[in-house]
């Protein structure tokens, strides 16, 4: 690779790396772990960090599944749960390990592949691995988004390509998110779909979502030479040296968003990864109608599906961690707003939340003490980078390069 087009990735590594460190590289007394190379390397898993996060998801658990259903007066809403049908239980596992299945489908589809010749042991090990870090790294997400990115970045892809495939990643992953609120929003306002068919949990969520679409459409829009187009209105060091840094952000994600839309609008190419994304959600739905089926309650497919993804908004709550306690009571809202009985609504999401979030936290804790030692097989035997590969087609004005 030439040495400016180097240079170049190296720049526009939109501050992940430093964040990724920050997340990631400070041992249990503070103080960050560093590599023979300089680097930053991941953490084990220190019992301060365990028990801090044991301690805040239990204060979570138990407030939202014990101590909220009696002060409302609902009982013993929890001794239901040794009525569930261990057939359907049994279904809902089957459905959480399909979802995570599609799940690392979409990432080898979108993120390797073509670029990073990662093998399917190695992808799954990532994910996994990513499964643990947004529980016990931190919350909202970001503990998985910088292992990932960590290793992205060790197995020898540059900055600014692991932000664009990350990028297209997320949002190829959830455009179906709004593309369901729109479509059931539609069908159980208008009769299509039984169900309840106010407003409110219909017609604002889709259109909403239709917003969240459109926005997405005009990222597109954004070219990759947004800086080149900015830089002749910019005059002095100062504002030159911001305009190169305010460029990033837009024009990466404009970058990423093209690559997935792309993926999305081509079968042939981007078949796996489209399948991927609807699959995950498709089988996570899956898990929760087993859940309510596993205790006898029979709810409409269209309410499971919207009630779901309305449930799911919580996850954007930023203080629990991985949205611990926040998605557990976005659902028990939701499904209780479309009428269903409180005493049902609550054994059946902790069975959901138990299959679908909480059993893969073990093997994904595996997966992260894998990860580390692949990593250091790749730093011995060879970077996946360098086992072959083509960059599909960039966007104009991008600089995507075959890899070698």
């Amino acid at each position: 690779m030439p040495d400016d087009t180097r240079a170049e990735s190296e720049d526009w590594g939109l501050g992940l790396e430093e964040e990724a460190g920050a997340e990631l590289q400070k041992d249990e007394g503070g103080e960050p772990e560093v590599e023979s190379d300089g680097g930053f390397e991941l953490p084990v898993f220190t019992t301060r960090r365990m028990v801090q996060t044991g301690i805040v998801v239990v204060i979570l658990l138990v407030g939202i599944y014990f101590l909220f259903p009696k002060l409302v007066g609902l009982g013993d809403a929890l001794g239901k749960l040794g009525d569930a049908d261990p057939l359907w239980i049994g279904i809902a596992v089957l459905f959480s390990i399909a979802s995570y299945a599609t799940y690392i489908a979409l990432f080898k589809a979108v993120v390797g592949g073509d670029a990073l010749r990662l093998t399917w042991s190695e992808t799954y090990e990532i994910n996994m691995a990513g499964v643990a870090a947004t529980l016990l790294f931190s919350a909202g997400g970001a503990g998985g988004v910088a292992l990932t990115y960590w290793a992205l970045r060790k197995a020898g892809m540059q900055r600014r390509e692991v932000a664009r495939r990350m990028v297209a990643f997320v949002g190829l992953h959830y455009a179906f998110y709004p593309l369901a609120l729109i479509v059931f929003g539609l069908l159980l306002r208008t009769g299509v779909l039984s169900g309840n068919h106010s407003v409110e949990l219909t017609i604002i969520p889709a259109a909403i979502a239709g917003v969240m679409l459109v926005v997405g459409v005009l990222v597109t829009l954004i070219p990759s030479d947004l800086e080149a187009r900015l830089m002749p209105h910019a005059h002095g060091a100062h504002t030159r040296s911001f305009v190169e840094w305010a460029a990033r952000v837009p024009e990466t994600a404009g970058e990423g968003f093209r690559f997935a839309l792309r993926l999305f609008t081509h079968p042939r190419q981007g078949g796996l990864a489209v399948i991927g994304a609807a699959g995950f959600w498709a089988f996570s739905i899956g898990v929760l109608w087993a859940s309510f089926h596993s205790l006898g309650i029979h709810v409409p497919l269209a309410v499971v599906v919207q009630g779901f993804f309305l449930g799911m908004v919580a996850n954007l709550f930023p203080l629990a961690p991985a949205g611990v306690g926040a998605v557990d009571a976005g659902m028990i809202g939701a499904f209780v707003l479309f009428g269903l009985p409180e005493e049902t609504v609550f054994p059946a999401i902790l069975i959901f939340r138990l299959i679908s979030f909480w059993m893969p936290i073990p093997p994904g804790v595996v997966a992260f003490f894998q990860l580390r030692n692949t990593v250091r097989r790749w730093e011995e035997e060879g970077l996946p980078i360098e086992r072959g590969g083509e960059l599909r087609p960039a966007p104009a004005g991008s600089t995507l390069q075959k890899v070698k």
